[in-house]
């Protein structure tokens, strides 16, 4: 079986400038998953799909293969699934072959490692599944917390016995973490998303589930980093 990997990383990043060739940690933020993807078993091929030269000239740097997508691929509301089946029918019609499997790897998760990609793979394998995405605990911000506001006044969504109820009392309750999402390419083809009829869920923690967005998530990201001696100073 062949599995390639697609890396999304446009140039055009509002809330944080050059965001995926920013520098944490002493490598472009993009370096981390473009190593997470190589260390995996499963995955065949892995593939930049950018818009900027920039980004194309280190994702190459790390030896990585990179695909220039068109400009309306990489606006701010683009959908990333365009971007992906751009990506997918390019390298198929040009080369003459074929995947049996996609996989989204988002350069803003830089603590989802090789183990998370091949663990999420061999899950849905294993359990005959035709796609995969990567979730975390919502923790303290569970929905039962949630208000919504009408006149200045707060206004429960939920049951309102729920809202102090001990933590531990909740039933758990998980959100994607933008980590990974894998998918049968024919799912991809026919749902137009990474989300078939049949996907399993991959529970990542939260200390791996970062997706940076802000500046405080780079700081947020570098902080747990050095913790665990992945910096390099």
């Amino acid at each position: 079986m062949r599995f390639l990997a697609i890396i999304p990383a446009r140039g055009g990043s509002k809330g944080v400038p050059k965001k995926n060739i920013r520098p944490l940690c002493g490598k472009p933020l993009i370096y981390y998953t473009i190593e997470s993807a190589f260390g995996s078993k499963y995955l065949t091929d892995v593939v930049v799909s950018t818009d900027d030269d920039e980004i194309r000239v280190v994702a190459e740097s790390y030896g990585c293969r990179t695909i220039m997508r068109p400009k309306e691929l990489a606006e701010d509301f683009s959908p990333v699934i365009e971007a992906v089946k751009y990506t997918l029918n390019f390298i198929e019609e040009r080369e003459r072959i074929g995947f049996d499997y996609l996989v989204l790897l988002q350069p803003t998760s830089p603590l989802r490692t090789a183990e998370d990609i091949d663990n999420s793979i061999r899950k849905m394998l294993e359990l005959g599944a035709d796609s995969v995405v990567s979730v975390v605990e919502v923790g303290d911000k569970h929905p039962a917390r949630m208000k919504k506001i009408v006149n200045e006044r707060i206004v429960d969504i939920y049951d309102r016995e729920l809202d102090f109820a001990p933590r531990q009392l909740l039933p758990k309750v998980y959100i994607r973490n933008g980590a990974i999402y894998g998918a049968k390419v024919d799912v991809i083809y026919k749902f137009n998303s990474f989300r078939g009829q049949d996907c399993v869920a991959y529970v990542m923690p939260e200390e791996r589930s970062i997706n940076i967005d802000t500046e405080i998530d780079f700081i947020l990201a570098e902080l747990i980093m050095k913790r665990m001696g992945k910096c390099r100073d």
